[in-house]
């Protein structure tokens, strides 16, 4: 499990997330340096430590390397949060105390998740609905805009 970041590692998985491409010690050294004195070799050693730990991957680009993240920000704080919950000893309490301390947005951010990932959770009435009813994409559907196929099975079947 990932363990949470330490400051000036946040400050550049931050940039390499933000830019989503690969960046050179150079480049984060010039931005960071925006906001504080850092020396060239605090950042290389930053990013070399990121790159052992697994957080970014890096390709030798002339005499510098390139560093890529390896995962995004969405994934790290999912799994800070599902290692955090996972050493609660009551993970229902853990999770109502959790969902307390959230803001209106957050709780809105919270139900958009659910809504995606569980579909059904959030059907009101009875019966299925255009609203409500998951459509499978493996299943293809009749009729569907941009679709050629008929609707129905009037096609001869050969060789059955």
């Amino acid at each position: 499990m990932p363990r949470q970041l330490g400051d000036l590692e946040d400050a550049v998985m931050t940039r390499v997330w933000q830019w989503n491409r690969p960046v050179t010690v150079r480049e984060v050294l010039e931005d960071l340096q925006q906001e504080r004195s850092i020396a060239y070799t605090t950042v290389m050693t930053v990013m070399d430590n990121l790159h052992q730990k697994g957080w970014v991957r890096r390709e030798v680009d002339g005499r510098a390397y390139r560093y890529t993240a390896v995962s995004t920000r969405a994934a790290y704080s999912a799994a800070l949060m599902n290692e955090a919950w996972s050493q609660s000893d009551n993970p229902a309490a853990a999770l109502v105390a959790f969902f307390g301390m959230m803001s209106a947005e957050q709780r809105e951010a919270l139900q958009d998740a659910v809504r995606m990932v569980s579909p059904n959770l959030t059907e009101t009435t009875p019966g299925p609905t255009a609203e409500t009813t998951p459509v499978n994409p493996a299943e293809p559907t009749a009729g569907a805009a941009g679709d050629d196929s008929p609707a129905d099975d009037a096609t001869p079947e050969s060789g059955r």
